[in-house]
């Protein structure tokens, strides 16, 4: 049997029960990083073999596992914290086993995004994991562009060296949203820190972070206002063209070139 195991996010004592008897009868786990995994492993005197399964040598590690649970060994997939292949290593072996008809299964724990929703505040109803943003800047807008729209709490996941700079881009591409930065979630030193994108209080740069940011609230009064009328309104609220631009694109859903235009339009009647 294959499992895809949960392991805490913080707290080495959120580990299930189920968890430990897998990871110890296991002949075989497959680690994200196999000194990480280790910690755990010595906390509760496990002591399967490990093997390093991680995003650099996913492709190319996962055919070796799925032949040597062929030849009858039982493995587990484990991630740093979480659930593997949800923003982690394991997509591919899950690809792979149900291609060749191997079994494998769950077994459940911890997830940030799940705890970081309920932490947030903001509405659990429905709600949309899209993990890392991409590095490149086209690549975020591209990504994130179908969900601008969509009502759903959205979960981002963030890095310490990453944080300020993905806040701003979900500023200028989601307008001013509620949003919780959560960190160092079921750690001594957990924090939320609620705000609103484009004016957030600051944050401890420490850890590793989930966003949480309110979906769309539908169609905006704002876009009753015709366009020139609605730059005027965060022009007065202090936000500069380019921002303006970039806020009213947002709300209407609208490519930011056309906002900037009519904005242009706006400055030379000015000057006339």
């Amino acid at each position: 049997m294959l499992y895809f195991v949960a392991t805490p996010i913080g707290n080495l004592d959120e580990i299930s029960l189920r968890a430990l008897d897998v990871l110890k009868s296991v002949d075989l786990i497959a680690a994200e990083d196999t000194r990480h995994t280790a910690i755990l492993l010595k906390k509760y005197d496990i002591k399967t073999p490990l093997v390093s399964y991680h995003k650099f040598n996913e492709r190319e590690t996962a055919d070796g596992l799925l032949q040597k649970l062929e030849a009858g060994s039982d493995i587990a997939v484990v991630s740093d914290a979480g659930m593997p292949a949800v923003s982690d290593p394991g997509h591919v072996l899950v690809d792979l086993a149900i291609e060749r008809g191997a079994e494998f299964t769950v077994v459940s724990g911890a997830c940030a995004a799940v705890n970081a929703v309920v932490l947030s505040g903001l509405s659990s109803r429905a709600f949309a994991v899209l993990g890392f943003l991409p590095e490149k800047k086209l690549d975020r807008a591209r990504f994130v562009k179908p969900y601008v729209g969509m009502p759903c709490t959205l979960v981002f996941y963030s890095a310490v060296h990453d944080i300020d700079a993905d806040l701003e881009f979900l500023y200028e591409t989601l307008g001013a949203r509620k949003c919780a930065v959560c960190r160092e979630m079921t750690k001594m030193f957990e924090t939320v820190t609620r705000g609103t994108l484009g004016n957030m209080p600051e944050i401890v740069k420490k850890g590793e972070f989930a966003v949480v940011v309110e979906g769309a609230s539908g169609e905006s009064e704002l876009n009753k206002l015709s366009v020139e009328e609605h730059i005027e309104h965060y022009l007065k609220l202090g936000h500069d063209v380019k921002s303006a631009v970039k806020l009213v694109a947002n709300d209407r859903h609208v490519a930011k070139s056309e906002i900037y235009k009519i904005s242009v339009n706006m400055k030379n009647a000015q000057n006339r």
